[in-house]
């Protein structure tokens, strides 16, 4: 058994001119994210025509993916272009709590956008009722909540084992399964039991949340009018590919992860895990929604109308 004080997170093999370029392709990709999520959250706070609940729910989604970015991703930059790969325990820890507390949040605020859309469109009298302004921030508030939660059980249960040999991650951050491989033998059962219990209570929410779905589209065909019936569904569509994208990335990385497969492939696939989904979010959600072109507009008008009066 060795007390492990720092451990070393060996990211992207390559030479140098391949650590450059990784730090350059990661830097342009937290910017665009950055940029993206920043855009969704002044956008939906300054504009009236914004202040929906579906609105509110896309802001807190979007600082969510600022955050959960954060966590990874300029580490991973600093890393390559120091190559200084050496994380303490402590910060370790700390970027595993954080990771699986927003990505936790995340997920259990896209399914409270699911409800959201449930009551949007099956409860359409009733809508303003059932989701309120105090309802709203008490949804939102959960959401934060349990991801804390989250994070702290899953931190508690891969962090109270005893690391035995070496402290060398083949990974670009701390990730569950990188971990359990440096633990000694049988000491991460206890971790493995929240894997499971996690795994059945997200399977748990995603059936309630293809129940919700399944009354959704059943209203939708209802709909007399074609046209009516096609804008009714493009309001879901955008819920419905993030939460494809969040779950299909983690399972895939899960997979891979726990199966035979080479480091860089496994790097690789977390990569479609940790970044894509907070860079692609905003993007999902903006592409054909007309309130936000409208409010970027009146943005953008107004700059160009300061700029030259």
């Amino acid at each position: 058994m060795t007390i492990m004080t720092e451990f070393m997170l060996m990211g992207f093999p390559g030479d140098w001119i391949i650590q450059k370029l990784h730090a350059a392709l990661f830097f342009l990709i937290y910017l665009a994210a950055l940029m993206e999520n920043l855009l969704i959250v002044i956008l939906t706070s300054i504009d009236q025509q914004l202040q929906a609940p579906m609105y509110f729910f896309l802001k807190n989604l979007s600082l969510i993916d600022i955050c959960y970015i954060s966590v990874t991703v300029p580490k991973s930059i600093m890393d390559s272009l120091t190559n200084s790969h050496s994380i303490s325990f402590l910060g370790c820890a700390s970027q595993f709590f954080l990771l699986f507390f927003f990505a936790g949040a995340e997920y259990a605020l896209l399914i409270v956008m699911s409800y959201d859309r449930y009551a949007a469109i099956c409860h359409p009298l009733h809508y303003e009722n059932i989701m309120s302004r105090d309802t709203c921030l008490h949804m939102v508030t959960a959401s934060w909540l349990i991801g804390c939660v989250y994070g702290s059980i899953h931190v508690a249960g891969t962090f109270s084992v005893n690391f035995c040999g070496s402290n060398v991650v083949y990974q670009f951050f701390c990730d569950v399964p990188s971990l359990l491989t440096l633990a000694c033998s049988e000491e991460h059962i206890l971790e493995y039991v929240f894997i499971i219990a996690s795994c059945c209570f997200t399977f748990l929410c995603f059936i309630l949340m293809f129940v919700s779905y399944v009354h959704i589209f059943s209203t939708v065909l209802r709909i007399s009018s074609a046209n009516g019936r096609v804008k009714t569904f493009y309001t879901c569509m955008p819920h419905l590919t993030v939460v494809t994208l969040f779950l299909f990335s983690g399972i895939i990385t899960y997979l891979v992860n726990n199966f035979k497969s080479s480091s860089s492939l496994k790097m690789l696939v977390s990569v479609f895990y940790t970044v894509l989904p907070p860079t692609l979010n905003p993007l999902i959600y903006s592409l054909r929604n007309k309130d936000i072109h409208m409010a970027l507009g009146k943005v953008l008008a107004g700059k160009i109308s300061r700029i030259f009066p």
